[in-house]
């Protein structure tokens, strides 16, 4: 096709948009549902008895491509017990203005304690407001549970906090590795 008319073509394209419908986004008013696996926000989860579920190994941080997660962690002490482990993210900031919100940090953490939720609502007006804390991040506490410090309620190890609590089974017992290995031998 000859070369000079290749610019009527794209106004051909411009034309044909002139007469189709506009849709109109009434944000604020009427807010449309996400995917269900949509990244937005983190949170950092509990266990069902309220004690945190991070245990400050950093890996979400080193994982970040954007540098956006700072984390310091400490240690737990038998009179201040924030994790079942024997650490826990005494620091957890995201900064929110360098996040790219890919889910790298959340794929990296070993107990799962970094999801992403649905809420895309993160815009603000202060550079300050954007460096979330860990107090903003962390998901509330539920019925049933207790404000950390506390000590561990769904089991005696931290093994039994995670044979427990990720399967949603709170104060149940695991039979332990005598006990199968006795009904093996019946």
């Amino acid at each position: 096709m000859l070369d000079f008319l290749n610019p009527i073509k794209g106004f051909g394209v411009t034309f044909r948009q002139m007469f189709r419908k506009v849709d109109t986004v009434q944000y604020p008013e009427e807010k449309k549902p996400t995917a269900p696996r949509y990244h937005g926000r983190h949170q950092l989860n509990r266990w069902p008895d309220g004690l945190e579920k991070c245990i400050g190994c950093e890996l979400c941080a080193w994982a970040c491509p954007a540098d956006a997660i700072y984390v310091e962690g400490a240690d737990n002490t038998e009179q201040e017990r924030y994790s079942p482990g024997e650490r826990y993210g005494r620091v957890y900031q995201i900064n929110y203005l360098r996040c790219i919100l890919c889910g790298l940090c959340v794929e990296a953490c070993p107990t799962r304690a970094l999801t992403m939720t649905n809420d895309y609502e993160l815009a603000d007006d202060s550079r300050e407001a954007l460096i979330w804390t860990k107090e903003q991040l962390v998901a509330p506490l539920q019925p049933g549970m207790e404000a950390p410090p506390h000590p561990m309620r769904l089991g005696e190890t931290e093994r039994d906090y995670y044979l427990l609590g990720s399967s949603g089974i709170a104060g149940a017992s695991q039979p332990s590795d005598q006990d199968q290995a006795g009904r093996a031998d019946e």
